[in-house]
Formats: structure tokens, sequence, C-alpha cells
């Protein structure tokens, strides 16, 4: 497949993936008693209310970027009361986690596809792995087309999963931390956290730095395990 071809695939991944994730936001909120993105449309597997809402970060930039660099950046939201997060911070801290879950979920089921398809002789381990390139098809043909796409939807999936568990504002993980704290000391986390926007741009910032050094050890880890005896550097 060219770059551009590349591009679109990751990017169709990207939408999908993304739309999930917030989708699980949203479900995990209405769960939990807030229904400010169930009213918003957000409980839905359909991109459309997720890409009215931040059509910017679903679209424009990550075709942009794209275009520019053949990987879509990008991002994407949904809506909670912050009334119901300070009453109820455990539930908003699950509902914060919901999201990279359904990223691990897609990860692990790219992981079962590959899998079966090595048993039934469909796919195989490449001589070497590159984010997106996880598995090779041992026919060619459209399986060669399935093979990047499950790579790309098993690479793209575990980026999401660890970058929004980064303990950082504004990602996921910032709002899970409720769960290790003291009770006392919630409320004047989440106030520090909401009245002080200029850190989601030092969280997003701190993250862009040190996200590979997270990622790449963990990335190879888990090709290895798809690949039990053999061993990637």
């Amino acid at each position: 497949m060219g770059d551009l071809a590349d591009g679109i695939v990751f990017y169709v991944v990207f939408l999908i993936s993304t739309t999930l994730h917030e989708a699980a936001h949203a479900w995990a909120a209405m769960r939990g008693g807030d229904l400010t993105a169930y009213h918003g449309g957000q409980v839905s597997i359909d991109p459309r209310p997720h890409i009215k809402r931040e059509p910017f970060g679903m679209v424009i930039l990550p075709l942009l970027s794209v275009a520019v660099s053949g990987w879509p950046f990008g991002f994407a939201s949904a809506p909670y009361d912050p009334r119901w997060a300070s009453r109820y911070p455990n539930r908003a801290a699950w509902m914060a986690l919901a999201g990279p879950a359904a990223n691990l979920v897609l990860v692990i089921l790219a992981a079962l596809i590959i899998n079966l398809g090595i048993v039934v002789n469909v796919f195989e381990s490449p001589e070497s792995v590159t984010f997106g390139h996880v598995t090779s098809a041992t026919a060619g043909g459209a399986f060669d087309y399935l093979a990047f796409l499950l790579g790309a939807t098993f690479s793209l999936n575990l980026v999401l999963f660890i970058l929004n568990l980064l303990p950082l504002p504004p990602l996921d993980g910032s709002a899970a931390l409720t769960l290790i704290m003291p009770d006392q000391m919630v409320p004047r986390y989440q106030h520090f956290i909401w009245t002080n926007p200029m850190l989601g741009w030092v969280g997003i910032f701190i993250a862009w730095q040190v996200f590979d050094y997270v990622f790449d050890p963990i990335f190879l880890t888990a090709v290895n395990l798809l690949y039990p005896g053999i061993s990637y550097r």
C-alpha cells in the first residue's frame, strides 16, 4: 500500500476508534447518572454526533495531518456535568477509564483475529514489525489489506489506550487519579484541574515528550505476545 492509502486507512481506524472511545465515556456517564452526553447524542457508535461536536478534531485536523505526515492526529470529547463529577468522583473516574477500556477491547479483538488468521494459515509473523505492520498475509491480495487494517487497529488503539492512561490533564488518566486519592483530597484536586485550563497544554506537552519512551517497550511486548517464541526488538 502507498503512503497516502496507508494514511487513509489510519484515518478510518482513528475515526472508528475515537468514536467508540467517546461513546464508551458517554455510556459510562449515563450509567452513572449523568445524561449530558446522552442528550448530546454521544451514546452512539455512529460517528456523526461525535463529529458534530468536534469537527476540527475528528475530521479537519486528522485529515490535514494525514496529508502532511501520513498519520492522523486529532481529538474528540464527550460532555459531562462537572457538578455530577464533583458529587460522584468515583463514577466520574470510571467514566474516564471507559474510553481507554474501549480501545483496549479493540486491541484485543485485533489480536484475536490475527491469531485466528495464523491458525488457519492466512496470516504469519512478519520478518520485522513497525507501527501498523504487525502481521503479514500468506496469500496476498485482499488479505494484504486486511493484515494492514488489523495492524493499524492494533497499533493505533494501543496508542489511544496508553496515551489516555497517562495521569496528565486533559488525558483520562488524570481524572482516574481520584480513585486512589484520599477522599478529602478529591474536591481540591478536581477544583485545581477544572480552574486551571493551562494545565491541559502543559499536560499535552509533557505527554508529547515522554510518550515514545512509554509506548515503544509496551508495543514491542504486545507484538511479542502475538507470536510466542519470537522476539522482536
